[in-house]
């Protein structure tokens, strides 16, 4: 979608001491702040606001830069920079399901399964599921969306040979929650997260659609089935810029 011409055109100051790019970060956020384009509205190219501006394309990725460092907007490699979107709660407890937490919100979720394979549990894995290291787990790699944008990328490990099956059941959905329901487990529960944040991967920026600038929450849990064993240890990187996460539950629930 082509942008109105008039976001962002106001007439540089030069000379006056206030640095182009600086001005130009200002002008689009008040076009933003103004109304001018709504949550997720795609905005002028760096080509474009370069020539509007007369300034060189260095210039524009500055204050393009600047703006999404603040969260007013997300960069997308690939395909442009686009206003901010409303952050998402993401609530951590007992019960964490993705798809009723993203539904609670008024928006649509779904799930995207990029791998699945076996592979030998490392020292963290084989520790969280209570097996020797080495021992094979079922990998499963889960981009989960909202209102089609990409918020989490999800790398499970699941006990084998008890959780075989789910390979058939992903094929028939990307739900994780019903694939273990037709593998027997009706209900799981959280046993622990654990919350830190770093810089992402190129292929997890890439998947997330975002810069590799902006930093991703990343969470390492444990689900257990009723019978307090161990049946999932996942490591999750959700997109900062969209995702906030909120701690629910008791203290020895985190």
């Amino acid at each position: 979608m082509t942008s109105p011409p008039d976001i962002g055109a106001s007439p540089l100051a030069r000379g006056e001491g206030v640095a182009l790019w600086r001005q130009i970060a200002q002008a689009l956020e008040q076009a933003i702040t103004a109304g001018q384009h709504a949550p997720g509205t795609r905005l002028p190219t760096e080509a474009e606001l370069s020539a509007r501006h007369g300034v060189n394309r260095h210039t524009v990725r500055r204050a393009m830069e600047a703006l999404s460092a603040r969260g007013l907007i997300r960069i997308e490699q690939g395909r442009g920079s686009f206003v901010a979107e409303d952050v998402l709660d993401y609530r951590v407890g007992p019960r964490t399901r993705f798809s009723e937490l993203i539904r609670a919100q008024n928006r649509e979720p779904a799930g995207r399964i990029l791998r699945i394979a076996d592979q030998p549990a490392d020292a963290a894995v084989a520790e969280a599921l209570r097996l020797r290291p080495g021992r094979p787990v079922l990998m499963v790699e889960r981009l989960g969306l909202a209102d089609d944008r990409p918020v989490v990328l999800g790398t499970h490990h699941f006990v084998l040979p008890r959780f075989a099956g789910l390979v058939a059941a992903l094929e028939q959905s990307a739900s994780i929650t019903g694939a273990l329901a037709a593998c027997g487990v009706a209900d799981y529960r959280r046993v622990s997260t654990r919350l830190t944040a770093r810089l992402p991967t190129a292929e997890e920026a890439e998947a997330l659609q975002q810069s590799r600038a902006r930093p991703v929450m990343v969470a390492e849990a444990l689900n257990s089935d009723p019978e307090g064993r161990p049946i999932d240890f996942t490591l999750s990187r959700y997109a900062a810029g969209r995702v906030q996460i909120v701690i629910e539950g008791s203290g020895d629930q985190i």
